[in-house]
């Protein structure tokens, strides 16, 4: 895992495995953000899985897909309010972590 960072509490990285929710738990993240839609690409894990292991981890876990039917502009707005509701340092990925970098930019001017 090679998270980048955005802000103090919000780091961007490219795709998560399951197996990966240990280390993310143990560098002090409290949540996970997944944009990526499930089916994206060749051997992604499903959410589901990442899910689980991230709740068997202590760690809060959204899905906020961007890409297919969910686009950045209409997912700006579910991304700061999820910022709103988690108080520690949060890790969104993707493919690359550049979409989670550029919906974070789009979410700080949402309404």
């Amino acid at each position: 895992m090679h998270a980048r960072p955005v802000t103090h509490n919000y780091h961007v990285t490219g795709q998560l495995k399951p197996a990966d929710m240990a280390e993310v738990a143990k560098a002090g993240y409290e949540a996970v953000i997944c944009m990526r839609p499930d089916g994206e690409g060749f051997f992604q894990p499903k959410f589901a899985d990442v899910e689980t292991a991230a709740k068997s981890q202590g760690l809060k876990v959204f899905y906020l897909p961007v890409g297919g039917t969910s686009s950045p502009i209409t997912q700006a707005p579910k991304l700061k309010a999820i910022l709103k509701e988690v108080q520690g340092p949060v890790l969104a990925y993707c493919a690359s972590g550049g979409r989670c970098a550029s919906l974070y930019q789009l979410a700080q001017q949402a309404g």
